[in-house]
């Protein structure tokens, strides 16, 4: 995948199943990056998740996919590695793993599986990943007796271990974050200038000092709504400093900014605003995306 990546969000609505599959090849002809969908497999009006990553990507030839996030509570680590592995494999490394500590308890209950405090949940998350990167990459068989999970002389699959995402909110699980992710999705769709990114990169970053490792390796993907407009917009932030879109020249300076002045890695784009998703997805992948590739190298060659 390209840096900065550019992906957008795709519904997992079983109603919208056959237009979300033709959106994904869309996409995938148009050379964007990722495709990102949920993880709610106690609603019965959902697609399962991995069924349909691998569904669309095995009908597709470049374009990436990652589960944003996976909700571990309902995914045993284990089978989890299984299956992103299995994946990788399959697709030519075309996936990473979003990793969540899980959030609608009632209806993870709901499924059979048991109901974590907020502080058990962290550590289940911050359990698992080590041991999903260890049952990746080959190697000698892994036995782990952890406190949530258990595997005895297993052996590790031959594919290497995908990049590892997370969706971490609260200060325990962010600090999890920085000390052993890979990337991180800003909650509840923060961007680069909102106050919950300000104060909770900085969380990661320290995490990841105390860890010895340098918070730059531990890249942050933005799920951003907002229109794309015709024309410019007077202000395409709220009053409260909310970004709501704009012009495609409004979008690329934005992003640009974002990647030149605050780090940012990537960006998966929501549809919003009543928009149809196929415009929106084309505009996105054929005029934003490129022309925020292009300022940003132009800007890092002036600078060389």
């Amino acid at each position: 995948m390209q840096s900065p990546l550019f992906g957008f969000g795709a519904s997992t609505a079983v109603d919208a199943a056959a237009d979300t599959l033709r959106l994904i090849a869309q996409a995938d002809r148009d050379g964007l990056d990722l495709f990102t969908v949920s993880d709610h497999p106690y609603f019965g009006d959902r697609l399962d998740a991995y069924a349909l990553v691998s569904t669309a990507l095995g009908a597709t030839s470049s374009i990436g996919a990652a589960v944003s996030v996976s909700n571990l509570p309902t995914r045993p680590a284990p089978m989890l590695a299984r299956t992103i592995t299995s994946l990788s494999t399959l697709t030519g490394g075309r996936v990473a793993l979003g990793l969540g500590v899980g959030g609608l308890w009632d209806d993870i209950a709901r499924m059979g599986f048991p109901k974590l405090s907020p502080g058990a949940a962290v550590r289940a998350f911050e359990e698992a990943i080590p041991l999903i990167r260890a049952l990746s990459g080959g190697g000698e068989p892994v036995t782990f007796h952890g406190e949530f999970h258990h595997v005895t002389d297993l052996q590790p699959a031959a594919a290497p271990a995908v990049p590892i995402w997370t969706g971490s909110v609260g200060p325990k699980s962010l600090a999890a974050t920085g000390r052993l992710a890979d990337g991180w999705f800003p909650g509840h769709a923060a961007d680069w200038l909102s106050p919950r990114y300000r104060e909770s990169r900085p969380i990661i970053d320290e995490a990841a000092h105390a860890a010895g490792r340098d918070p730059r390796d531990i890249a942050t993907i933005y799920n951003i709504p907002g229109v794309i407009t015709p024309t410019d917009r007077p202000n395409p932030r709220d009053p409260d400093g909310t970004w709501r879109g704009g012009s495609v020249a409004q979008w690329t300076d934005a992003l640009t900014e974002a990647v030149l002045d605050h780090d940012a890695s990537g960006f998966v784009h929501f549809t919003v605003g009543g928009t149809p998703p196929e415009n929106a997805v084309a505009v996105w992948s054929n005029e934003i995306a490129p022309a925020v590739r292009e300022a940003v190298t132009k800007a890092r060659a002036s600078t060389a």
